[in-house]
């Protein structure tokens, strides 16, 4: 029996590890788009949803294109994203973040997606800020509880995502205030660069996990880009039954 579940097993383990090749790969080939200019909508209206999108360390708003075309298909809904570099601390980066929102439409709902370190910069600009159209946050293999030994790299994003860091604790420290704008927290049951992932997610949230995915393979998979706009049209949904007379 125990023979049998282990070469069940192995071809599971290797399906998971040729998937998060491959998205490293792609990721690779999609690194050289959208590094000059943030990505905005062109057609966004007022009462309209914009998602904004951010990637983690050393990636560009570019591997975040195949999300951002799933979510463009629904009508009503609008993508957006920036590039930056690794070396900004996560408080610098969620300045630019402002920056970008600044530049949308006052009566558009904003829907801050993150791709690892980009999921710790959406809930740290949506406790912080003050924006009143930020609606929901979602995280996709995002270290909330930090990754250990990050703080070698030197730079200050690195060192915001070292466990217990001032920036961690105040972004943990801020859940029960923020309680009323949603967070869900995408896990990757798979992932290589953090243990335990699912002790990973934002305390107070929703939490998905997707077996058989590593860390980058969330950026391309189909099932979770379904999920963040199944998310997106629900909250919409909710929004606009609430303001209804």
């Amino acid at each position: 029996m125990a023979r049998m579940a282990a070469r069940a097993f192995l071809p599971r383990t290797l399906l998971t590890a040729g998937r998060e090749v491959a998205a490293f790969a792609r990721q690779a080939w999609l690194l050289r788009h959208d590094l000059a200019e943030p990505v905005t909508p062109e057609r966004a209206c007022n009462g309209e949803d914009v998602v904004v999108f951010l990637h983690g360390l050393f990636a560009s708003a570019g591997v975040l294109r195949p999300m951002r075309g799933a979510i463009a298909r629904h009508p009503g809904l609008h993508a957006a994203a920036m590039s930056y570099p690794p070396g900004p601390g996560v408080e610098e980066l969620a300045g630019r973040l402002a920056g970008l929102v600044a530049a949308l439409p006052e009566g558009v709902r904003l829907h801050l997606v993150g791709h690892s370190l980009g999921g710790v910069v959406a809930r740290f600009f949506a406790q912080e800020a003050g924006e009143p159209r930020v609606v929901q946050t979602i995280s996709m293999a995002s270290p909330f509880a930090g990754v250990l030994g990050a703080r070698v790299l030197g730079f200050g994003a690195a060192r915001d995502l070292e466990p217990h860091s001032p920036l961690l604790r105040r972004v943990l420290l801020g859940v029960d205030r923020s309680s009323h704008i949603p967070h869900l927290s995408i896990v990757a049951a798979a992932d290589a660069f953090i243990r335990s992932p699912i002790a990973h997610a934002l305390p107070g949230g929703e939490v998905m996990v997707m077996e058989g995915r590593g860390h980058n393979t969330l950026l391309f998979d189909e099932e979770v880009a379904r999920i963040v706009a199944q998310r997106v049209l629900a909250r919409r949904a909710a929004l606009c039954k609430a303001a209804r007379p």
